[in-house]
């Protein structure tokens, strides 16, 4: 398995001198003369970092080896006169039409055989030769004409990798695989092995006879389909840290980045533990995904994945959106002062300011009905008055920067787990290792839990608590890990379906779970899946019972001890949830996908046990949220209801929004934000 600590960022956002506000600027879409009204009403809202030049390749260099950087160079030069910072970008998301005419070659090919063609955007073979020459090539023009000047802030590579195509299938990429397996592997027998080649008769005697998991008639061998996401993400990485190393080299000082998608449902091919190292500051981009359910729960739990993955250090939302998406079935407004309370709950989770997609809103292309900052409306529009008044409450929250978000708990995930778990031929395809990560947050959240991410092989000994929502796969090292956490006062929440296979995709010798049984205290003698509309009961102590769906298992206590049992279905007078005592801690086993209050009570008993306070005092969907720095520490009070919320303070502080003093109390009105500073 990779190495999965995060090492600190090794630059800061210390070009700009509070938090940020802006957004990805886009002035190649509009005539000169809308430039100087675009830098007028960014001085008007507050604006002091843009994006620029994400998807300009073509315009940079309109043809092979001809540079074009007039119109680049006024427009930054006129940001400069307006004080605002740019984030610039390195255009290889998009390479032109004449690359692709002259290497058609370094279009990516499906898994059927089908090769994309030109149109769109992100369409990269990432092993193409011709295309990482290129990408280098424009990368160190952009670099020695941009590095020293003054209206620099930040060096953005690429754009979202990953989204669209992170894999691709031809030829080219056939022969890098083979590569990279041998690297990984070595002997070809070490790599038969780590396959199970014996199965189906797919063992290989040459590194030439093996390609990519292309298009099979059945099911395609698991641990093939695991290796190739690896090193379709290896790829990836590897242009990045190409681009990366060109832009320290020539633009020394200024830090680099990519934009990060690490919400679950956004983007599922890039290990972000892994990428997360090389980067020298964390940023990161959230779209509301509008399907009914509690988006601001998601939002919270991006924004703490982000953060995770940045070692704990403050970020950047890099974008997000004023009001509505383009690309969804449905795409409705967001509602009055959802914009802002979406932007602080960012800033309170550790970004160190907020910036959308994009500024002004595009008249032509596939995102014209996408919003920004200056919608076609205009200036009389409610989403620009929300956004100047957004740019002067960031302005006064100036002094966050810096501080860290406080945790309570935490949450164990994996990617590599995640992909394994996609393979075919699981025990039922209604399994979704996102959904027991969502499911099991959303309750740490209503309890108003602050949650942190961490790799399974990471030190976990600061949280009390820790939870591990779908741990499919699990190296010894990861059972050693948490079994060790256990056994030194922590307490665990594991999910059913965790501890099974090793980093191969094998599974673990003996009963499961594998890895997670010596912790656990007991095994599985099989599982019980069960189908579409059939739920069964769960009885808890005390009389409580719960509704559980989709998974049932026989377990058996070796060791641990039952505290909810099955009442009927294929595991009738089974445990259904255990704990198993363990040096000075606690084990949970939930066996089951239990109804949100069954959930919230397991995590209740877990909670006591790890001896944190309930917070009965913090109403439903208000959430509080606390950075803590040099300056003393603020409570961010988030309050996503449609009722005033009285929170209670710990101490007196100045309310920084608003100006006013608070002691014993803060009230917070429908849909607002408020933020708690030290006295002044």
């Amino acid at each position: 398995m990779p190495e999965h600590r995060t090492a600190a960022p090794r630059h800061t956002l210390a070009r700009l001198p509070g938090l940020a506000f802006g957004g990805d600027y886009n002035p190649e879409q509009w005539p000169e003369e809308v430039w100087q009204e675009d830098v007028r009403l960014m001085r008007e809202a507050g604006v002091n970092l843009v994006s620029v030049g994400i998807f300009s390749w073509a315009l940079l260099e309109p043809e092979e080896g001809v540079h074009d950087f007039g119109w680049l160079d006024r427009v930054v030069d006129l940001l400069h006169e307006h004080g605002v910072r740019v984030d610039l970008a390195t255009p290889t998301v998009a390479p032109p039409a004449w690359f692709y005419r002259a290497h058609p070659e370094a279009l990516p090919v499906t898994r059927e055989g089908v090769r994309y063609s030109f149109g769109s955007r992100g369409a990269i073979c990432h092993n193409s030769p011709a295309y990482r020459e290129a990408a280098a090539r424009i990368t160190a023009e952009v670099a020695r004409h941009y590095a020293g000047h003054p209206a620099l802030a930040l060096w953005h590579v690429h754009n979202e990798y990953g989204a669209p195509v992170s894999a691709c299938y031809c030829d080219t990429c056939a022969a890098g695989f083979r590569r990279w397996l041998a690297d990984r592997h070595g002997a070809l027998d070490a790599l038969n092995e780590a396959w199970g080649t014996a199965f189906w008769g797919q063992r290989y005697t040459s590194y030439e006879q093996i390609d990519p998991p292309r298009l099979t008639p059945g099911t395609c061998n698991p641990s093939q389909q695991l290796d190739y996401k690896r090193f379709a993400d290896a790829a990836m990485r590897e242009n990045f840290r190409a681009e990366r190393d060109i832009l320290h080299r020539l633009s020394p000082g200024v830090p680099v980045t990519t934009n990060f998608m690490t919400a679950l449902s956004q983007c599922d091919t890039v290990d972000y533990w892994a990428w997360g190292r090389e980067v020298d500051v964390v940023t990161n981009d959230h779209y509301l995904i509008t399907d009914g359910r509690r988006t601001h729960v998601n939002l919270a739990m991006a924004a703490d994945l982000t953060r995770s993955v940045a070692g704990g250090a403050p970020w950047l939302l890099l974008e997000h959106s004023t009001s509505g998406v383009n690309w969804q079935p449905r795409n409705p407004a967001k509602a009055p002062g959802e914009m802002a309370r979406n932007s602080l709950a960012h800033v309170a989770r550790g970004s160190e300011g907020a910036l959308f997609f994009q500024w002004r809103q595009s008249r032509r292309g596939s995102e014209k009905f996408h919003s920004a900052m200056v919608p076609q409306g205009g200036t009389e529009t409610r989403v620009w008055r929300e956004v100047t008044a957004l740019g002067a409450g960031l302005e006064a929250l100036a002094e966050v920067k810096g501080s860290r978000t406080v945790a309570d708990a935490a949450m164990v995930w994996d990617w590599h787990s995640w992909w394994a778990q996609s393979a075919e031929g699981q025990p039922s395809v209604d399994h979704r290792p996102q959904e027991r990560a969502d499911s099991f947050y959303e309750a740490l959240y209503d309890r108003h839990l602050t949650v942190d991410f961490a790799h399974p092989e990471a030190d976990l000994s600061g949280y009390p608590l820790v939870v591990v929502p779908a741990l499919y796969l699990t190296t010894l090292s990861a059972g050693e890990n948490l079994r060790r956490y256990v056994e030194n006062g922590g307490t665990l929440v594991v999910s059913y379906f965790s501890g099974i296979v090793d980093e191969h995709d094998a599974v673990h010798p003996g009963p499961y779970p594998g890895a997670l049984r010596d912790v656990l205290g007991l095994t599985v003698e099989e599982w019980s899946p069960l189908l579409p509309g059939e739920t069964v009961r769960v009885n808890g102590p005390d009389g409580t019972s719960a509704r559980a769906d989709m998974w049932s298992e026989a377990v058996v206590p070796a060791g641990a001890e039952t505290v909810w049992s099955y009442d009927d279905g294929p595991s009738a007078g089974r445990a259904a949830v255990t704990r198993h005592r363990l040096g000075a801690g606690a084990a949970w086993y939930v066996s089951t996908r239990m109804d949100a209050a069954g959930t919230a009570s397991v995590l209740r008993a877990a909670r006591a046990d790890a001896g944190l306070a309930e917070r009965d005092d913090l109403p439903h969907d208000v959430e509080v949220v606390r950075r803590s720095g040099d300056g003393g520490d603020y409570l961010f009070v988030v309050n996503h209801s449609a009722r005033p919320a009285r929170v209670p303070l710990p101490d007196s502080g100045t309310e920084l929004l608003t100006g006013e003093r608070t002691t014993g109390a803060l009230a917070v009105p429908p849909g607002a934000v408020r933020v708690v500073g030290p006295d002044r």
